[in-house]
């Protein structure tokens, strides 16, 4: 056939079909120019895109939280939902908002703000004081440099801007905390009784009202859907250890990672700081330089800490008499860091500018860098070369035996005959699970996935955590199915006679709650019920009284010209009361003691605050453009 063509295609036709030909194609590779290519934000919040990456990282970081604080009980696949995904990134949006919000409206974070915030870690400090060391070595272990940590402090605390400045000009007055302590410590006066349980004049249940309840309540008397699987499984703990590593491959651990041992050289350090503003005129300038100079010319060791109680500016350290403590290279911002490192231990600078204004520098002692001697740390690298090495032993285990099953996604036996890993088979367990390893979420919705229990296949590497994994094939497969009639019987005999008794309690108590609001005296109605009134006065609402009781006494309205107010009560335990309320008393504010009082204050103002920021990121959502590209999440 193409040699046919090739025959044919000669003279001026085969030129225009050629032609035609290379143009069609041209247009088709130039289409790609003028389409508009996908877009690769998942949202975009004005001119400010949120990338995937940051997305996923959000995502990731709150994975990690979760399983951190559920343990085993953590389902990893909640953050697969997609109401759970877009909770995520409106929060990633309404953090852009506050953001930009700053931008508009001048206010930023400053570096010593971010520095303060970091010092204040428990996990960088050292009997009380910000250790140098603790940082350095958490960052390292994080991989992260000091400028990306400060960044990512810098954005969180960026996006706090406002709302601390919204609850901080929060006012909630005297007034307002009377009014709501006066109805937190509400009193009332209660009457109530309990209704009898009604005789049912028909207690018999005939076959053909048995047959159409069963078929119309069929799904209540299924036997659950369950399966039994087969599995492989790697345990760090079970694998045979290596042996202890050598004195020789200790010290050359020692001698390649020497640096981690190595006690950089710190600087003991106090200062003053004397604000600018970001938006200074020239004269503020001057007036900032001026006053710090005349400070730096006054300061001496003596008594620089009554001058940075005096005069600095950083509230952070003015009440430590401007202690910012040890500090090493690289942990505060660049001028100040050239500053510190070329000061002679006892020096005071003269006043060097940073993007938060003028600092004056006291260095008041210097401790030498040194590095901690092989013995110190022998066991620590004993402990880490053993660590790394049950680490790896697991990982190459877990590896082969997911790349095992993965290539022969219909069978374990593969996997078990190369690993020489036994196949071990569960009981049948339901969606519900079961016990053992069959009560791990992450098992259940593997067993139940359309991939393993459809489809027949091998599961992936399922992790339970601390070096444990199993792949998992089905076994046997039990549908759901109806139980017979005869089995569940009595069940469904007991359900319609359970729900003619309700039907006649409720209507016992709505005829009972009829009469009182007719005008009928409550003694008289209870001793036709043959039922006792029970009289609680001046109860609050943390009162020992059944708790649906309780709500409902404290939901009636207030009783006018003494006339109660009534109600029917189901208790959700097959049973009624009739319930009046007969006087309602606001709470004494004189036995409040004042710390609770203010105490309450701060936390009207937070929820009023938080209500405020809720309303303000609404507007700002409104005024602003956001696509969502779900497509993306």
């Amino acid at each position: 056939m193409l040699q046919a063509m090739r025959n044919k295609m000669h003279g001026w036709p085969s030129i225009i079909v050629l032609g035609l030909a290379v143009l069609a194609m041209s247009l088709f590779g130039m289409e790609s120019y003028f389409t508009s290519r996908d877009d690769s934000f998942v949202a975009k919040v004005g001119k400010q895109e949120v990338s995937q990456r940051a997305y996923q990282d959000r995502i990731n970081q709150l994975r990690q939280q979760a399983s951190a604080e559920q343990g085993e009980h953590f389902d990893s696949s909640m953050f697969e939902k997609p109401e759970v995904k877009q909770r995520v990134l409106d929060g990633m949006v309404d953090e852009q908002l506050l953001l930009q919000a700053n931008t508009d409206w001048g206010m930023r974070v400053s570096d010593q703000a971010v520095r303060d915030y970091i010092a204040a870690i428990p996990g960088f400090q050292v009997s009380g004081q910000f250790d140098a060391t603790s940082y350095r070595a958490w960052l390292i272990s994080q991989r992260k440099t000091p400028e990306m940590f400060e960044n990512e402090i810098r954005s969180s605390l960026a996006a706090q801007l406002l709302p601390s400045a919204i609850n901080d000009s929060t006012i909630v007055s005297d007034e307002q905390v009377d009014q709501f302590l006066s109805l937190l410590s509400q009193r009332r006066d209660l009457r109530y009784f309990q209704l009898p349980r009604p005789t049912l004049a028909d207690s018999k249940v005939g076959d053909a009202e048995i047959q159409a309840w069963y078929k119309a309540h069929l799904a209540d008397y299924m036997n659950p859907e369950q399966v039994s699987v087969k599995y492989i499984e790697v345990n760090g703990a079970d694998l045979p250890a290596d042996a202890a590593p050598s004195e020789d491959d200790l010290k050359k651990r020692y001698a390649d990672e020497k640096q981690r041992f190595v006690q950089p050289e710190q600087r003991l350090v106090s200062h003053i700081l004397i604000n600018v503003p970001s938006n200074a005129s020239p004269e503020q300038q001057k007036a900032a330089l001026a006053k710090a100079e005349k400070i730096a010319a006054e300061a001496n060791a003596g008594d620089f800490a009554k001058l940075a109680a005096e005069d600095s500016q950083d509230l952070g350290s003015k009440r430590q008499g401007g202690d910012l403590g040890w500090l090493e290279k690289g942990v505060t911002n660049p001028a100040f860091d050239s500053a510190l490192f070329a000061l002679q231990k006892g020096q005071i600078s003269k006043p060097i500018l940073s993007s938060d204004g003028y600092h004056i520098i006291w260095l008041r002692d210097v401790r030498s860098g040194d590095s901690k001697p092989f013995d110190q740390v022998r066991d620590e690298l004993v402990k880490e070369a053993t660590t790394a090495d049950r680490d790896r032993k697991y990982n190459e285990v877990a590896g082969k035996m997911s790349d095992n099953t993965y290539q022969n996604p219909t069978s374990l036996e593969p996997a078990s005959v190369a690993l020489t890993l036994p196949i071990k088979t569960t009981a049948l367990f339901s969606r519900k699970g079961g016990e053992g390893l069959t009560a791990n979420p992450k098992l259940i919705a593997a067993a139940f996935g359309d991939d393993v229990l459809v489809q027949g296949n091998n599961s992936g590497l399922i992790d339970l955590g601390n070096n444990h994994s199993v792949v998992i094939h089905v076994d046997k497969h039990v549908p759901a199915a109806a139980k017979p009639l005869a089995e569940v019987r009595s069940d469904v005999e007991k359900t319609i006679l359970d729900g003619r008794v309700a039907a006649a309690e409720k209507k016992q108590a709505e005829d009972a709650l009829g009469r009182l609001r007719k005008g009928e005296a409550m003694p008289d109605v209870a001793k036709s019920l043959s039922a006792t009134i029970t009289t609680v006065n001046a109860i609050e609402r943390r009162a020992q009284i059944p708790a649906p009781l309780l709500t409902q006494a404290f939901l009636l309205p207030h009783p006018a010209a003494s006339k109660p107010q009534f109600a029917a009560v189901d208790m959700h335990d097959g049973t009624f009361v009739l319930l009046a309320v007969d006087k309602v008393q606001g709470g004494d504010l004189s036995k409040v003691p004042p710390e609770q009082r203010e105490s309450l204050r701060q936390q009207m103002a937070q929820a009023y605050g938080s209500e405020a920021t809720r309303e303000l990121i609404d507007l700002l959502r409104a005024k602003t453009e956001i696509k969502i590209n779900k497509r993306m999440m």
